[in-house]
């Protein structure tokens, strides 16, 4: 009996070991995560929307590649459409030298809903000079084109920043107004105001703001974020990461039919 008491003795010996030794090890195997999934979310200050903006830009414009007669789909009437690009046209396009002669971009983000573009577009179409803008984005980067070329919506706050915190405000005190602006309104920051762009509405907005740049001969540096011309919201830069993408796009409207359209 002295071997088997030995042996069994030896037995719960090594099972008592095992034991400890799971859990010693069991909890550090269970916490041992991926760097990303341990690292703290970091705040985004006003600067970060353009910092951003600008490393996003870098992978989406590589995809980003317009077509060969993209001058002459800008300039056509009815409802051309860019490869790359989704427009609902609620009101059709006429002639760009018929249409208000725009001299500015300004980039909005409305506190809506992902799915709030075709609504408020719509409401916007039924009443187009009621505060809101002429093209709404949606999350999928469907843009919703809802007035005439020759309506001005109520968009921005005057031009009313005089404090250069984000650009020269000396060149748009008073000036960038939305008679002579066009205004683009991407949804889905809600709840969270500081919410990026999706990658759909970026991919949809580097198209789309050189459309509205060839067809009314807007230059890049004529783009602005409503932050940067109006007292806006404080608790992020609204548009800003969009307006530094396009700005950085440094697109040049083809300047062949300018003379005579406007």
């Amino acid at each position: 009996m002295a071997p088997v008491a030995a042996l069994a003795l030896s037995i719960a010996h090594c099972a008592l070991t095992n034991s400890a030794w799971a859990e010693q090890t069991n909890p550090i195997h269970v916490q041992t995560l991926p760097h990303e999934q341990t690292a703290l979310p970091r705040a985004r200050p006003d600067t970060a929307p353009a910092e951003r903006g600008e490393n996003g830009a870098a992978a989406v414009t590589r995809e980003v590649v317009l077509p060969e007669n993209f001058s002459e789909l800008a300039k056509q009437a009815g409802e051309p459409q860019v490869p790359g690009l989704t427009i609902v046209y609620l009101h059709p396009l006429g002639s760009p030298g018929d249409a208000v002669k725009w001299q500015n971009v300004i980039v909005h983000q409305t506190e809506g809903p992902a799915g709030s573009a075709k609504s408020m577009a719509l409401a916007q179409a039924k009443n187009p000079t009621k505060r809101g803008v002429m093209l709404w984005v949606e999350t999928d980067g469907t843009v919703y084109w809802s007035t005439a070329e020759n309506a001005i919506t109520t968009h921005g706050d005057g031009a009313n920043r005089n404090d250069n915190k984000y650009i020269d405000n000396s060149k748009t005190y008073r000036r960038v107004i939305k008679s002579n602006s066009i205004g683009v309104e991407f949804v889905g920051n809600y709840p969270d105001v500081a919410k990026p762009p999706t990658r759909e509405q970026t991919q949809a907005w580097l198209i789309l703001v050189r459309f509205v740049q060839e067809r009314y001969g807007i230059p890049a540096e004529n783009i602005y974020a409503h932050n940067w011309i109006d007292f806006k919201d404080r608790r992020y830069c609204e548009g800003c990461e969009l307006a530094t993408l396009a700005r950085k796009l440094g697109y040049e409207p083809s300047k062949r039919a300018s003379a005579s359209e406007r």
